[in-house]
């Protein structure tokens, strides 16, 4: 077990713009440790998705450190990068991003499939998250045929059906009503409290107030909860 999952320290991104360079996030330090359940808020342009994306290995800071389960990140190479994503972060999207051409039980087994895993496993986890998100009666679905509530928990069992050791997600009540929104964070609540850690991106107060710590992020700064 590793006591932090997430170090991030001195970290800085930057973006060419023509011949000047825009930079979005100034010198962030930043811990998780195994189990927690944290919230980065901020407001649209703060550099919350950028700072998303580095967590997530999508993208690389310009300088500074990011280790993931004690491996310095910059020094994965494409296919290392490729399996953290697979194996190591269980991503949740505001948008679901669940494929129209599958039904649920598809979608929740596709990284299993790019995990290259036996077929009589796949089908073991997927029937557990799906009874564990209540979506057994839905697996024959497509996400067009299902309610927006019952397109996130889909995308939260995909998220973790690899047993992943962080789930990171993205404003994952964005396109949900509020009463919707109160039942997938009772979700997150119930996950943390089994021991997942999570990083949740939210502009919403009531949403961050389900999180043990709460930063802030203003103008590609990072301020430490209070």
């Amino acid at each position: 077990m590793y006591e932090n999952i997430i170090e991030i320290s001195e970290l800085n991104k930057t973006y060419p713009f023509g011949k000047e360079s825009i930079r979005v996030l100034f010198d962030i330090h930043f811990t998780v440790k195994s189990g927690e359940f944290v919230v980065i808020m901020g407001p649209s342009g703060s550099g919350k998705t950028t700072l998303l994306n580095i967590i997530g290995c999508l993208d690389q800071p310009t300088t500074g450190s990011y280790r993931l389960r004690e491996k310095e990140v910059s020094q994965l190479s494409e296919i290392e990068l490729s399996q953290v994503r697979n194996q190591d972060i269980g991503f949740i999207f505001q948008s679901f991003n669940l494929l129209s051409r599958l039904n649920i039980f598809q979608n929740v087994e596709l990284p299993l499939i790019y995990g290259n895993v036996p077929k009589a496993e796949r089908v073991k986890r997927v029937q557990r998250y799906l009874q564990k998100l209540d979506l057994v009666h839905r697996h024959h679905h497509r996400p067009n045929e299902i309610s927006g509530g019952q397109k996130q928990r889909v995308a939260i069992a995909r998220a973790l059906v690899t047993n992943p050791a962080l789930l990171l997600a993205d404003e994952p009540t964005g396109n949900l009503d509020s009463t919707t929104s109160g039942d997938i964070m009772k979700i997150f609540q119930t996950l943390h409290q089994e021991g997942h850690t999570i990083v949740m991106i939210t502009h919403e107060q009531d949403i961050a107030a389900y999180a043990q710590k709460i930063y802030s992020l203003r103008d590609g700064r990072l301020h430490p909860p209070a």
